[in-house]
Formats: structure tokens, C-alpha cells, sequence
């Protein structure tokens, strides 16, 4: 059978499921623009005497307003996400699953970009109205993820789930536009545009997955019965149709849930430090101006993007050909996720004679948490396709306290200056929460369906041959 021709899958035999996907990616995309655009644009914000870390160049150049931000002000703002992040992710997955992930993720796409459009407005010397802003942003974000791995548990075949979950990372390219492009617009046009284009790029992003995007293969109106009976032949019997409430004592009596909850901590920890606090290290650690500033800092999230593709990649290869077990696969790439980044980390104040090489090592550690596709972002699959949105909800509602704990540490640590010696404790601890987890996860950790998983009229046991 040949697949409809329509404008929305105008790509001939491509399977809808290809572009489901990359509307995942976009959908990260366009949260992360809404969310990091902050951390370039606070930068020439700040006023002249609101706090040190106030940026030279931004009492130079007039860019816009500025306001008497101190240091603990700053790190309020750039951690109210996190806060309301918090309070939605636990319950995000949940949502997803009573009510579909296209809703729960489109709503929170369409009025994130609303609330990032009108951001400019709230800023004042007073730093509560912006921190609201930034912890309504946090709690539409919160839901965005668990929703997302519902999606990904619906729609991907076992053997294409790393390439899936590399679509997740479409964050980090919004990252790496976002800063990339926001310094140098900034530079020209002032720091509101800052806020304006992500936000009218949000509602551009919203439409179209609201077109394409449906909560089941079942649900989607172009979608080929061959491509549909394929994905539900494929995902099998470990994702039922029954919308049941999550089973809370099998997931918190569970030890691979515990040493993925570990790990997923680990990971979010470097990548969130990085995410607040790379285009403050980058400006007044390394003294880069604003707009080399925000093309550097962008490096690292896209290595880890690239990265990302490319251990998902392997990782179905060796699916594929049965070379590993599930379980030894996401404890090998362990290894590249989180053991490497953190030797990395230690590194740096070594290097400090060179703030490129620094900046090298700063992406090299970021680009091989890319293999995260492999281990904390898909073991949640793994352990209770059924309630994949729940399981990764509540790992992200724990991940997500290093938001806004990585910037007081920050803050802490380089209260009397910020030369390359004062950030090395912030590294030796981003380098310790890296490597420390791995290593529980490689005694704790399983790629077996867990019991609790299993659906009422479809009593299964645990899979034994993914070991």
C-alpha cells in the first residue's frame, strides 16, 4: 500500500511516525528557546552596581533597561524555572496518560510562548513580578518531558527507541539557537527582542503540532493500516489501552527504579549547571564578551545533541543484532554518559592557561552526556512502558531540585570572585554528582518491563531475555 500524499506527509513513503518524531524534537525545541533564553538576556539587564557580576559591557552599550540585581538576585531568577518545574513534572506523566500527550504538551508549548512574549513587562528592580514569570514558565515546562516519553512509549518501536529518544534532546539545538543567535541580537536590538522571538517562534511551533501530532498511531488520521498494525505488532502486549492510575507501590518499592532515579539526577545536574550558569562562566570567568559569550556556551549543548543522535544510533544497532542485552547496554553506556563527563569536569582547573581549551573540555563533557539517550532517558521505557510519562515525571520532579540548587552553589562558591580557581569547586562537585551515580546504577540498575508494568487482563511476568 502507498501512503496517502497530503501537505502534512507530502514526503511520500516516509512514515508518519518520522514526523511524529520530529515534532517531538521541535516541541523541545521551542520549550528550551522559552526557558534559556534568560540566561543570555539577564546578562545585560543587570545594573551597574548590581552586584559584581554585573557584565562590563552591558554598562557600556545601552541594550535596554537595566536593574540592581545583586548576585543572590540573579540566581532567584535563573532558578524560579526549577521551582515551578517542580511542582508540575511529578504529575506531568500522569496527565499524559489520562488525557493524551498532544493536549498536555500543546497547551503548555502555546502558553509558554505567550507568557515569554509578555516577560519584558514584569522586569522592575524588584525581582519578585520576573521570578513569577519564570516559575509560571517552570510549571507549564514541568509537564512538557512526561508527556513527551508518553508519546515516544505509543508511537516507537522497540528497535528505533534510541533514535526517539534523541529526538527529546531537540532542547539542546533550542539552546544552541537561542544563545547563539539572542547575543548577537542583543547586541544590535536590545535585550526585550530577547523574549519576543522565542516566543513568536513558540506559537509558529504550536501550530504545526497541532496539525501533525496525534496521542496514538490509532488516532491519527493519515497514518497507513500497515504502518499502524506494524507499531502496535511491534510494541506487543507491554503497552496496554487500559488508562489505569500509576502503580505507586510497585514503582517505590522498586531498586532499578531507584538507581535510575540516581542517575537521571546525575545527568540533569551537569546539564542544568550548565544550562544556568555557562554565559555567566563564559563572560566573567573567561572575560568573553556578551556576543562570543553566548556563541561559545552554545557549544556544548550542541556536541551533546550530535552526540546524542550518535549513541542512539548505535545503541539500535546493537538492538538490532541482538550483540547485548537491554541491561548491559544501558550500563555500558554508563560509562560515556556519566563517568567520562565527570573526569572531564576534574580537568578543568588544569587547563585554566587556556580559556579555549577550557571551553573544549567544557563541551566534551557535555557532548558525551549525549550517550544519556542510552541509559537515564530511555531506561524509564524500559523498566514500565505503560507508565513511561509517570516513571520519568518523577525522576525529573527529584532531577529537577539540581535547577535551582546548582545556582546557589554557584553563587556560594564564587561570592568573592569569579576567577577560573573560584569555579573549580563548582566543578569537582558538578564532577562528583556525575560519577558517583553511575556507579550505583552499574550495581542497581535493569533494562528488564518490571512486573508492575504489567496490565490487569494481561498478567505478565518480567522479561527475562533483555539481560
Amino acid at each position: 500500500m502507498v501512503y496517502k500524499i497530503s501537505p502534512l506527509n507530502y514526503f511520500g513513503n516516509i512514515p508518519v511516525r518520522f514526523n511524529v518524531a520530529i515534532m517531538l524534537f521541535m516541541a523541545c525545541f521551542t520549550t528550551y528557546m522559552t526557558r534559556t533564553n534568560i540566561s543570555i538576556a539577564i546578562i545585560p539587564m543587570i545594573k551597574e552596581g548590581g552586584g559584581e557580576s554585573a557584565n562590563r559591557t552591558a554598562i557600556i552599550h545601552d541594550y535596554g533597561p537595566r536593574y540592581a540585581w545583586s548576585k543572590k538576585d540573579q540566581s532567584f531568577i535563573l532558578g524560579g524555572f526549577f521551582y515551578g518545574y517542580l511542582l508540575t513534572s511529578l504529575f506531568g506523566g500522569v496527565l499524559a496518560e489520562r488525557f493524551g500527550g498532544r493536549h498536555v504538551v500543546g497547551l503548555s508549548m502555546l502558553l509558554s510562548a505567550f507568557i515569554t512574549g509578555i516577560t519584558p513587562y514584569f522586569a522592575e528592580d524588584n525581582v519578585i513580578p520576573i521570578f513569577i514569570t519564570r516559575v509560571i514558565l517552570g510549571i507549564l515546562g514541568g509537564v512538557v518531558y512526561p508527556g513527551l516519553h508518553c508519546l515516544v512509549a505509543r508511537w516507537s518501536p522497540p528497535e528505533e527507541k534510541g533514535k526517539f529518544i534523541s529526538a527529546l534532546l531537540g532542547g539542546l539545538l533550542g539552546t544552541v539557537v537561542t544563545w547563539s543567535m539572542l547575543g548577537i541580537i542583543i547586541e544590535n536590538y536590545g535585550w526585550k527582542l530577547g523574549f519576543y522571538l522565542p516566543s513568536g517562534i513558540g506559537f509558529i511551533i504550536t501550530l504545526f503540532w497541532y496539525i501533525i501530532v496525534a496521542d496514538t498511531p490509532a488516532d491519527h488520521p493519515r497514518i497507513t493500516s500497515i504502518e499502524r498494525d506494524f507499531i502496535h505488532k511491534s510494541l506487543g502486549d507491554a503497552v496496554s489501552k487500559e488508562k489505569r492510575l500509576p502503580p505507586v507501590v510497585g514503582i517505590f518499592t522498586s531498586i532499578p527504579f531507584y538507581a535510575l532515579l540516581v542517575l537521571h539526577y546525575g545527568s540533569l545536574w551537569g546539564l542544568f549547571f550548565l544550562m544556568n550558569a555557562a554565559p555567566l562562566f563564559m563572560t566573567q570567568a573567561l572575560n568573553f564578551n556578551l556576543a562570543k559569550a553566548g556563541f561559545l556556551a552554545a557549544l556544548p549543548p550542541l556536541a551533546r545533541l550530535l552526540a546524542g543522535f550518535a549513541f542512539g544510533a548505535i545503541g539500535d544497532y546493537l538492538r538490532r543484532k541482538n550483540t547485548f542485552g537491554v541491561t548491559t547496554i544501558r550500563k555500558s553506556f554508563c560509562l560515556f554518559s556519566h563517568v567520562i563527563p565527570g573526569l572531564f569536569l576534574l580537568s578543568i582547573t588544569l587547563l585554566a592557561f587556556d580559556k579555549y581549551l577550557v571551553v573544549a573540555v567544557i563541551t566534551l563533557s557535555l557532548g558525551f552526556n549525549g550517550a544519556a539517550t542510552m541509559t537515564n532517558l530511555q531506561n524509564s521505557q524500559d523498566l514500565a512502558p505503560n507508565f513511561a510519562g509517570t516513571l520519568y515525571g518523577i525522576i525529573n520532579f527529584v532531577g529537577t531540585t539540581s535547577g535551582f540548587i546548582s545556582p546557589i552553589i554557584v553563587a556560594y562558591f564564587t561570592e568573592d570572585g569569579h576567577s577560573i580557581y573560584e569555579w573549580q569547586h563548582v566543578f569537582w562537585v558538578g564532577a562528583a554528582v556525575y560519577i558517583i551515580p553511575a556507579f550505583f546504577y552499574f550495581i542497581f540498575g535493569d533494562g528488564r518491563v518490571q512486573k508492575w508494568n504489567e496490565s490487569n487482563s494481561t498478567k505478565k511476568d518480567a522479561i527475562d531475555t533483555h539481560l
